[in-house]
């Protein structure tokens, strides 16, 4: 059950990473049919920093909405978390682990992938059917998805009007939260009211390098 992405959805998340000096995030778009195949990645307004990512409130919401309004379920746009590492490293942190349980937790079930400037890749599935788990996801891209084309004058604007750096102060602590999305905020139809889930160990698999 690997993780996918098309060739131009690839490409486009590799003009992201490469686009600035810090970490990006955003959201996996896919098909009703294939909720593993990545098909677009859609950035929001966000303050980044080498270490951290932090999503405007409102933002998010506009994107919720945007993405209802064309048909699609909340499984097709709100369930794969994307984002980039500056350095070689595709290991969640900390700030990573804390985010994903934050924002996600109480999703019947979410993805948090992450793709490091030197190729490394990482992407676990959790759910909670059940007891709940969690379990690595395999990385590659589906060759057989027709690719096309670059479109860098769009995929660049997209990065411009979102991303914002933040340069820190030194001695400045990093981010409380870095993916602050209010609860409250959402409509039940995108985010379930859920317990969270439960504390897991992770279920084998190391890391893949692609590029």
């Amino acid at each position: 059950m690997p993780l996918r992405f098309t060739p131009t959805a690839w490409s486009k998340l590799l003009l992201m990473r490469d686009a600035g000096p810090t970490e990006i995030g955003g959201f996996g778009i896919t098909a009703s049919d294939d909720l593993l195949l990545v098909h677009d990645l859609r950035l929001v307004r966000q303050t980044c920093t080498s270490v951290s990512v932090a999503f405007d409130d409102r933002a998010v919401a506009d994107m919720f909405d945007e993405q209802v309004d064309l048909g699609r379920r909340p499984e097709q746009f709100a369930r794969i978390w994307i984002h980039t590492h500056p350095g070689s490293s595709a290991v969640p942190s900390a700030l990573d682990e804390a985010t994903f349980q934050d924002v996600f937790g109480r999703c019947d079930w979410a993805v948090m992938f992450i793709l490091a400037r030197g190729g490394a890749t990482y992407a676990r599935l959790q759910f909670r059917a059940g007891p709940g788990a969690a379990l690595r996801l395999p990385v590659g891209i589906d060759w057989q998805r027709p690719f096309t084309g670059t479109d860098e004058r769009t995929w660049q604007g997209e990065y411009d009007r979102c991303v914002r750096p933040f340069d820190q102060p030194a001695g400045m602590s990093l981010y409380d939260d870095p993916l602050e999305m209010q609860r409250n905020s959402f409509d039940q139809e995108l985010i379930w009211d859920f317990p969270f889930l439960p504390e897991n160990g992770e279920l084998g698999g190391n890391s893949t390098a692609i590029d």
